[in-house]
Formats: C-alpha cells, structure tokens, sequence
C-alpha cells in the first residue's frame, strides 16, 4: 500500500443547502475522493459500519476526541470512510454528537473496492464492508498504513480493533513530521 495513489471515485454526499424548499434542505453533491484526500496531509479511517459497536463506542468517538491532537501534528484533515450511504453517515454523525471528523459515504463500495479491503460480512446480515483499516495520505500518495490483522471474508474474526487506532496514526505523525 505504501507509495500507492489513493483511487479517484465519487462519492455521492449530501449538503446543507438553505435554497432547498422543505423540511429537508440538502441537495446531492458527488465529492471526488482524489479532491477529498488528494492535497495535504489527510488522515482517513475506515470501518465495517455506522452504528456497529465497536464502530460507534470505540474508533469513531476515538478519533473525534484526538482530532486536535492529529492537527496539531501535521494533519489537514481526518476523514471517516464507510461503506454506508450519505443519510446513514449523517445520522449516526449526529447521533455521535460529531462536529471534527468529517464522514465520507463509500455506499456502493466503490472507494473500498478499489483499496482491496472491501469483504463480505453476510455471516453478520450486513453485506459488502469495510475491513478495518486507517491510513495517511500525503498529496494522494499512502505514505502510512495501519491495517487489522487477519483480513477475510468467512467471519473468523472478533472485529479486532489494535492496529488502526488514533494513537498509532498520532505516533506515525509524530515521528514522521512533514
């Protein structure tokens, strides 16, 4: 992974938009993830799903709570990816009480296809997701990698969560200052 280019997909987002009649004033903006994580240095982390346990008490919480702290040691941007469409990404942000870490919506998969870390969680009801993984991107290259150990699709796992936490990206960042 390291050296490799981040893969240019759009992601289908929506956005707050006071021009839009009703009680729903979002409109549909496709976001390119080449424009998203492509300048700077952004820090992105992916998991199986909004609203899953350890998704939602553990790693998302996690690194909204270390966001200063990611900044402060060169990160432009922190970027949680799912393979959850945008009104899911939205509504568990907010249920999460979010106001750091911006949520990207991968729906169709597409952006984690492309990484190799899309799998299959049937064994769970949840279909094609994320395996759980975070990295760090400088001008669109990967130039860090953390990734969960045993990556499959047969369910044999305890949804580990030690490799891709805030605190191994925050010392990458740290002992790797740009």
């Amino acid at each position: 992974m390291l050296g490799r280019e981040i893969p240019d997909v759009t992601l289908k987002t929506r956005v707050r938009d006071e021009s839009v009649d009703g009680p729903n004033p979002f409109r549909w903006q496709d976001r390119q993830t080449g424009e998203m994580f492509g300048k700077g240095r952004v820090v992105v982390f992916s998991l199986p799903g909004a609203f899953t346990p350890t998704c939602s008490t553990e790693q998302c919480p996690a690194f909204e709570r270390q966001y200063d702290d990611l900044r402060a040691t060169g990160a432009d941007e922190v970027y949680c990816l799912s393979v959850n469409d945008a009104f899911v990404m939205f509504q568990w942000g907010k249920s999460l009480g979010l106001s750091k870490v911006k949520l990207a919506p991968d729906g169709s998969g597409a952006f984690t296809r492309r990484m190799g870390m899309l799998i299959n969680k049937d064994h769970l009801g949840f279909g094609m997701r994320s395996w759980r993984y975070a990295m760090v991107i400088d001008d669109g290259k990967i130039v860090a990698w953390f990734e969960e150990p045993g990556i499959n699709d047969a369910g044999d796992d305890d949804d580990p969560y030690t490799e891709s936490t805030p605190d191994k990206v925050l010392e990458w960042l740290e002992a790797n200052p740009r």
